[in-house]
């Protein structure tokens, strides 16, 4: 079928360091199984409704999950950012992902953090706090209820940004411990004060207007039925659903 989605040989390459070592059989082809999996998740299809040029479906749905659980996907949108060079601009915002009714249990598993799953104004949701590079391009994902404040996501993902001179952020993101910990790294916070600031605090305001490019990364992301729609339970395999498109239009 031509309206199927298939990888070529160059984003197999960048793709396959990732792949973890199979023991006793040899796994089916992996470029028919992972065009499958990003085939599912574009379309937001339950795992039995897939073609079947992309072979069984339960294939599919438990290499997706394995891999999942084992943060390969997480971890190919870490290193392929790095890897896609250096930037002087990060930007910082977060988005709430609608939750379908299956993956809405709030039941809580022993040792784990639950669903990450939590009720907002607009229905039960959860909230994905992305850093992306100046030109919109996804460099770090953290997934929190959706009733979780934005400075939970930016705490988590301090530790882990990359060098860079400017993060831009909205209002949402002064506070004064955030803009500390950013200035203590060198980069130069471009943060439209609160309007309940006793003493305003000036920014760029030529460089703030570059912050649309994340939220049209966002809008790309969203294009993804089964990001703009979370049908995953396990906030692992969720997340790895954020990360994979970001990682196929943004990386491959």
């Amino acid at each position: 079928m031509s309206d199927l989605y298939w990888l070529n040989d160059e984003q197999m390459a960048k793709l396959e360091p990732f792949f973890p070592k199979s023991h006793g059989n040899p796994r089916v082809d992996d470029r028919r199984v992972l065009s499958g999996i990003i085939f599912i998740n574009r379309n937001g299809l339950r795992w039995r409704d897939a073609p079947e040029a992309y072979g069984p479906h339960k294939t599919l749905c438990s290499r997706w999950k394995r891999w999942s659980e084992k943060g390969i996907f997480a971890q190919m949108l870490l290193e392929l950012a790095d890897r896609g060079g250096t930037t002087d601009t990060l930007m910082i915002d977060a988005t709430h992902l609608k939750t379908h009714r299956t993956a809405s249990s709030l039941g809580l598993k022993k040792g784990g953090r639950g669903r990450l799953i939590g009720r907002t104004k607009g229905g039960m949701n959860s909230k994905l706090h992305t850093v992306t590079d100046a030109q919109g391009r996804p460099l770090r994902m953290f997934l929190t209820a959706g009733q979780r404040s934005d400075y939970i996501g930016a705490r988590a993902l301090l530790d882990g940004l990359p060098p860079a001179r400017h993060m831009l952020a909205d209002r949402g993101y002064d506070a004064d411990w955030y803009r500390e910990a950013l200035e203590n790294m060198g980069i130069t916070p471009c943060i439209p004060a609160r309007k309940g600031r006793k003493v305003q605090i000036r920014h760029d305001e030529v460089r703030y207007r570059k912050r649309h490019k994340i939220e049209n990364s966002f809008a790309r992301l969203k294009d993804w039925r089964r990001v703009a729609t979370r049908y995953d339970r396990c906030p692992k395999v969720f997340l790895s659903a954020c990360a994979l498109p970001a990682v196929v239009m943004f990386w491959l």
